[in-house]
């Protein structure tokens, strides 16, 4: 069976829901509403929702971790297992830092960046090769402190934009599922 395990990372709660750290989580919505799919309560401590990612497509299960994004590895750990699956089978949307907004990047592997929902996860699955769909969310301006950042909504004018960037970070996923990284990478990764 072709079965994908995708994770949104984020934060639990409606005052972390439209923040840039739950971009991920956001992202996950977006695949859902493509594909009719509903999010209910799994027991590994997670909101999942099984979709097919076209007719006759692998199985997507969306899952959004209940934790706080810096202990994300148990849920993730936790579906693995019960999905039967490996961490080659795992894809994990998140917000990047490092990244413009506006913009994604698509990796497998490498490390954690100081990302503390990625770091989690490497550490509970046992391996850092997962497939990340990095969402670009960009640096913050002057000296405000990235933790601050991320907790904050996106800006008047990220709100414009953010629509197709979850639509393209969406897409993405779907051409890793049915084409392969190489495939997704030279689709997405082009000069802004």
């Amino acid at each position: 069976m072709d079965t994908w395990l995708v994770v949104g990372l984020g934060n639990p709660g409606p005052q972390y829901a439209k923040t840039r750290h739950n971009v991920g989580q956001m992202v996950l919505d977006a695949l859902a509403e493509r594909h009719s799919g509903r999010f209910g309560r799994h027991k590994a401590n997670a909101q999942v929702a099984e979709v097919r990612a076209g007719m006759g497509g692998p199985r997507l299960v969306l899952a959004k971790p209940n934790s706080f994004m810096n202990v994300s590895g148990g849920p993730v750990s936790g579906l693995l297992r019960f999905y039967s699956l490996g961490v080659d089978r795992l894809i994990v949307v998140h917000d990047e830092l490092d990244i413009d907004f506006d913009t994604i990047k698509l990796k497998t592997g490498g490390g954690h960046g100081g990302h503390n929902g990625l770091r989690d996860i490497a550490k509970a699955a046992d391996s850092p090769d997962f497939t990340r769909v990095r969402v670009g969310i960009g640096r913050p301006p002057g000296r405000q402190d990235p933790a601050d950042y991320v907790l904050r909504e996106f800006g008047s004018l990220e709100r414009q934009a953010l629509p197709s960037l979850l639509d393209e970070a969406a897409d993405a996923v779907e051409v890793i599922v049915a084409g392969g990284l190489a495939e997704a990478q030279q689709r997405f990764h082009r000069p802004r």
